[in-house]
């Protein structure tokens, strides 16, 4: 897996947010692309609007990004390696795996609370078809990274056998994009505790 080690991750419990020490203009560019990706996917990327509101000129971004494909690839990879970084930290911070799991669905929480947000990764996906090869790559990398993790902590903590820990892994990461993809077209966070705590009682996640 390969982080960035040299800027600090925007991406925390499934939402990006504004990052301090982030002033470079290519920082700024992401940030604000991400957040707009995030309420309006790949289609709602357009270049002069996003310039606009970094307060730059369109060329100047092209300067950082020469396309558009270039531009969502950069954003969807940021995404997912701060995901990346941000589930390492979590398991860092709580060496009991299953614990693990059970904070696992407040990484996807934090976007509904960020202003009704929703994962971008999830959203993109949703236009997959429509998608710049290269930024369908980043998107699936953001699956892959969250289902390697769930996989790994469902092993560790010894919720199931390593050969049955992937298809639970994305039995689970399924579920709660799921829940946040309802409780976002709804506009009710409350939505997104109920399915988790369904998904608690059936057992899918611990409770």
């Amino acid at each position: 897996m390969r982080y960035n080690r040299r800027r600090q991750p925007l991406f925390t419990g499934g939402a990006f947010v504004k990052n301090q020490g982030a002033t470079s203009s290519s920082d700024r560019i992401l940030a604000a692309a991400t957040r707009i990706a995030q309420a309006h996917g790949y289609g709602g990327l357009n270049v002069r609007t996003l310039a606009d509101e970094v307060g730059i000129k369109a060329a100047s971004l092209y300067h950082h990004f020469p396309s558009k494909a270039d531009l969502a690839a950069a954003v969807a990879r940021r995404y997912w390696e701060d995901s990346a970084a941000a589930l390492e930290a979590l398991a860092a911070a709580i060496p009991d795996p299953v614990e693990c799991l059970r904070r696992y669905p407040q990484t996807f929480r934090k976007s509904l609370e960020n202003d009704n947000r929703m994962c971008l990764s999830s959203f993109m996906a949703a236009e997959y078809d429509d998608l710049p090869a290269n930024v369908q790559h980043e998107v699936r990398a953001f699956a892959d990274v969250n289902v390697a993790w769930l996989a790994r902590m469902l092993a560790a903590g010894g919720k199931t056998s390593a050969a049955e820990a992937q298809a639970r892994a994305q039995a689970i990461f399924a579920a709660v994009a799921g829940a946040q993809l309802m409780a976002r077209g709804r506009a009710d966070i409350a939505l997104f505790d109920t399915l988790i705590a369904t998904y608690q009682t059936a057992g899918l996640l611990p409770a």
